[in-house]
């Protein structure tokens, strides 16, 4: 049995990439997962794997922009498993990419809308459930880019900081109420994004080649290790997967 047996465990954005490798990892580890992207068709590929492995899962449409679609998608849920332990908030999207002089106003309020308005719809549809159990975990996923700016990058960038306070305020807010907060920056990984992002030529993260990426792999088993409870002690952190003390405990390469 895994280190997650028994859990059931939702993870937005889990038709590719980090949240692709991320469900496949925690399916491993013995957690129950809902697979949420936008449509639940696109996921079809996921949820076979984890089930051809002996896994459970589901899918679920849902567009983390939509307050009702993420309630709906957390119903849905706890119909089919009747609990949930954790939340991994990881849909986002890095468009608009370019200078904010000639950016347009909707596409980069659409990002606002993903990145940080998506993972507060996910923790307050969420977070009263888990203060009513006294237990659960949010992980919302951070990026170097909520500290540092990048030309071209306004939307991700302002996004991302405003993730990373939002984790500081949850965990504030529920910390000592036994739910376990964390924001996690998993690096450069070779995922989509970073086909847009090489595509666009703006900025030194487009010029990194791709060889030099790191694996979705890496993230996926941190992910899963911060939904365990040898995690407890870290709770209320934004944690970057480049920390070596990390991933040690995680396991991973150093």
């Amino acid at each position: 049995m895994g280190q997650l047996s028994d859990q059931v465990i939702i993870v937005t954005g889990a038709s590719r990439g980090i949240g692709a490798a991320a469900a496949l990892e925690l399916a491993r580890e013995g957690a129950k997962i809902c697979l949420s992207a936008r449509s639940a068709s696109s996921c079809s590929g996921i949820l076979e794997q984890i089930k051809n492995n002996g896994g459970e899962a589901f899918a679920a449409s849902c567009d983390v922009s939509d307050y009702a679609a993420v309630e709906k998608m957390i119903a849905e849920t706890m119909d089919r498993y009747g609990q949930i332990d954790a939340l991994i908030n990881n849909a986002g999207i890095v468009d608009p990419i370019g200078a904010i002089a000639t950016s347009d106003p909707a596409d980069w309020a659409r990002n606002i809308s993903v990145n940080l308005v998506g993972v507060y719809h996910g923790t307050r549809a969420i977070l009263p459930y888990f203060l009513s159990q006294e237990s659960g975990v949010i992980i919302n996923i951070s990026s170097g880019a909520a500290h540092s700016p990048m030309e071209g990058w306004s939307a991700y960038c302002s996004g991302k900081a405003g993730v990373y306070m939002m984790t500081r305020a949850t965990a504030l807010e529920a910390g000592e109420k036994g739910v376990r907060v964390f924001g996690f920056a998993p690096g450069v990984v070779d995922t989509e994004m970073q086909v847009t992002i090489r595509a666009s030529g703006i900025n030194a993260v487009s010029q990194i080649p791709r060889e030099n990426l790191a694996s979705a792999e890496e993230p996926a088993k941190a992910l899963a290790w911060l939904c365990s409870e040898a995690a407890n002690d870290l709770a209320g952190q934004e944690l970057s997967i480049r920390d070596e003390d990390l991933r040690k405990r995680v396991g991973l390469p150093i």
